[in-house]
């Protein structure tokens, strides 16, 4: 077994993991050139050679993925709607005049990685899982302002732990006065220069003591679009499930997952909807969505001199309590899935 920082999946602390780069064995790697994809290998080397003209490193096209392999209870392993991680990239991919690479083939891509590096996928009982990481980049020997004329798409793995380790609990965030994307431009793909530009308010939440920033809407500054890097949601007064509705925000697939789970699985009335932040009132309980925590409930928010409780800052929400057990139960296996939403490696 390759050795990686002199960690193995034999001497990996599984209950422990954090979310931290780790080497794993193999990664899937293609490259498009001369108007066509070639067909992709599985290769050992995580290291990757580029020309210093390449437009990802100066104009920021790259554009990238996060979804995560599970191992059930009965030891299989499963992914969690990859067909939806692969559309997503093709459309983060359009934005940036990327070529996208197809959809039926990231995903088959995505199960040949995890199950080349099977050894490293955790333990049911730790709680962890397999991350997983498509990204790419235009590359070649570029300097004007324009698409590259190569590209690189790549697939890596590594464990993580669960996100929250003592069990799920509700955190506090801060407005920023900051702007995650621009009106009309990329904040619904996914792309790296977003998550550059977010680093500083990011910072500066945490400096102050919150888990991270609220951004509004860039256009208004008057309703809620996404909460660091993960997408919002409330649950309002009389049941109903709300997200924020607007062009800037990533179309995560946790946040749509809970949507239709809220519906169909709890019989909650459900919306995409404008959540203005001088209405926090109007709403008992919050959270964020996303890959990472699938939810992060929301203890408060503070804006400016004013600081608005949810449903508590110590404990959770019984409906943001029901989703979360609910959607992780389906990611691990142990709760029946809508048809489609599982692929068993």
């Amino acid at each position: 077994m390759t050795k990686t920082n002199n960690v193995t999946p034999e001497t990996l602390d599984w209950e422990n993991l954090g979310f931290s780069y780790i080497k794993t064995d193999k990664r899937f790697v293609s490259y498009w050139k001369d108007g066509q994809w070639d067909n992709g290998a599985l290769v050992s080397d995580n290291q990757i050679t580029i020309s210093e003209g390449s437009p990802a490193l100066h104009y920021g096209q790259s554009c990238f993925e996060g979804m995560k392999a599970y191992r059930r209870k009965d030891g299989k392993i499963q992914l969690f709607r990859p067909d939806e991680n692969a559309k997503r990239m093709r459309k983060s991919c359009e934005r940036l005049l990327m070529p996208s690479f197809p959809e039926d083939k990231f995903v088959e891509a995505v199960k040949q990685v995890v199950a080349a590096n099977e050894a490293w996928v955790p333990p049911y009982e730790s709680g962890s899982t397999l991350y997983i990481r498509p990204y790419m980049i235009g590359v070649g020997d570029n300097i004007g302002v324009a698409p590259a004329t190569e590209y690189l798409f790549s697939i890596f793995v590594l464990p993580v732990g669960p996100y929250f380790k003592g069990g799920l609990a509700p955190t506090n965030f801060i407005v920023s006065d900051y702007d995650r994307a621009a009106p009309q431009g990329t904040g619904a793909a996914k792309v790296g220069g977003n998550y550059a530009s977010s680093l500083m308010p990011g910072k500066e939440a945490k400096d102050r003591q919150f888990s991270d920033c609220i951004y509004l809407d860039p256009a208004t500054h008057t309703q809620i679009e996404e909460v660091g890097a993960a997408n919002f949601f409330a649950i309002t007064k009389d049941d109903r499930f709300v997200t924020p509705k607007s062009p800037s925000i990533l179309p995560s697939i946790t946040k749509y997952s809970l949507l239709y789970l809220a519906e169909h699985a709890l019989g909650l009335e459900v919306a995409e909807e404008p959540i203005f932040i001088n209405q926090l009132d109007d709403y008992k309980e919050a959270g964020a969505c996303g890959t990472a925590a699938v939810i992060s409930p929301i203890g408060g928010i503070q804006t400016h001199d004013d600081f608005h409780v949810f449903y508590s800052e110590t404990e959770v929400g019984p409906v943001t309590q029901q989703l979360y057990k609910l959607l992780t139960g389906i990611q691990f296996g142990d709760v029946e899935a809508p048809e489609g939403w599982i692929e068993v490696i």
